[in-house]
């Protein structure tokens, strides 16, 4: 028997996660029928979105069962196949879950990776990943900056808000971050390359709204949010005519117990003939190959800087899991199993 240890789902959350909510187990690694694979999971992906699917809620995913292991994209290589697509050792990336095995079927998302172009294979998790994605087609395709633009981005330290503030720049706008604390927003200016950061701690929605004009005297062309509640608030107050909001992620709210209060501002999306889009990043999997490309070269080029929080051990599920909403990791999150 080849041991699989997991990290399962036993309660569903009310409001922030607790420990009690999870379990370490292990169970025999599953046999294959025919066309599947067996994953060798060595890297998952830790990210906000799974708290949404903790949750027994309509999602773009169903919903982890009790007694499941926690779904999360992983790299890995194939320790068995049935499938002639794939040979024993290759490199995969795919929505697996949070285990040392997870069976992959036709149909679902598994693809190789080539490991030897990448100075680790974690950066199909990060900037080669949904993360490096999302950021790229999130701003290009949602935003639609031109040069000379302001990009005003929220979660603007995280994984994804540090590649959109440096995307930005690339393309040549004007990029606003907004953070918490002194020591993120010093990260927004001297790692990533952002024109001005805005510590949101502490102020309602008036006070960091006048923060954010006093960071972008022009307006505001493009809202990447990734927060929501009162950041979001905020930034619609400063709305250009014509402006964008690309609608990522709302991470105040994924574990209020009250839930979901939604924007308050959104008035001013009429009176500045402006727009607010959300999206998913799997709607552009037919272009991946093109945007990894375009990312790849950035990274070659010196353009992006890639900042990963990797945490070592199974057993550093939860603990890991709850540095995104605690802020305390330092780069994309990533187990390695």
């Amino acid at each position: 028997m080849i041991a699989n240890r997991r990290f399962t789902l036993v309660r569903r959350p009310h409001g922030l996660p607790q420990p009690a909510d999870f379990a370490l187990d292990e169970v025999a690694a599953p046999s294959l029928a025919e066309g599947e694979i067996l994953v060798g999971n060595v890297y998952a992906s830790l990210d906000p979105a799974i708290r949404g699917w903790l949750d027994d809620l309509p999602s773009y995913l169903p919903p982890v069962a009790l007694g499941s292991p926690v779904h999360a994209t992983t790299v890995g290589r194939v320790a068995a196949t049935r499938n002639a697509a794939f040979a024993e050792g290759d490199w995969v990336v795919g929505l697996n879950a949070i285990e040392d095995f997870s069976v992959a079927r036709p149909g679902g998302f598994l693809m190789k990776i080539d490991t030897d172009t990448v100075a680790s294979p974690t950066h199909y998790l990060s900037v080669l990943g949904a993360v490096g994605l999302t950021a790229y087609f999130g701003l290009i395709e949602i935003g639609r900056p031109q040069p000379g633009a302001t990009v005003l981005v929220s979660g603007a330290a995280g994984a994804v808000g540090s590649l959109v503030g440096q995307i930005a720049r690339i393309l040549g706008c004007r990029t606003v971050g907004i953070a918490g604390g002194a020591e993120k927003c010093r990260r927004l200016i001297e790692d990533y390359g952002y024109d001005a950061a805005v510590d949101y701690r502490g102020l309602d929605t008036q006070a960091l709204a006048s923060r954010i004009a006093a960071a972008a005297p022009q307006g505001v062309d493009v809202i990447f949010e990734n927060v929501g509640g009162t950041v979001l608030d905020a930034g619609l107050l400063c709305l250009n005519e014509h402006a964008r909001v690309a609608l990522c992620g709302l991470i105040s709210e994924y574990n209020s117990t009250d839930g979901m209060t939604g924007a308050r501002n959104l008035w001013q999306l009429v009176v500045k003939t402006a727009t607010i889009s959300g999206f998913l990043v799997k709607e552009f999997l037919p272009r991946f190959a093109e945007g990894a490309q375009v990312m790849s070269r950035w990274v070659a080029e010196g353009r992006l800087r890639v900042d990963e929080h990797i945490e070592d051990g199974i057993h550093q599920a939860y603990p890991a899991f709850m540095r995104l909403f605690e802020g305390t990791n330092q780069g994309k999150m990533i187990l390695k199993l």
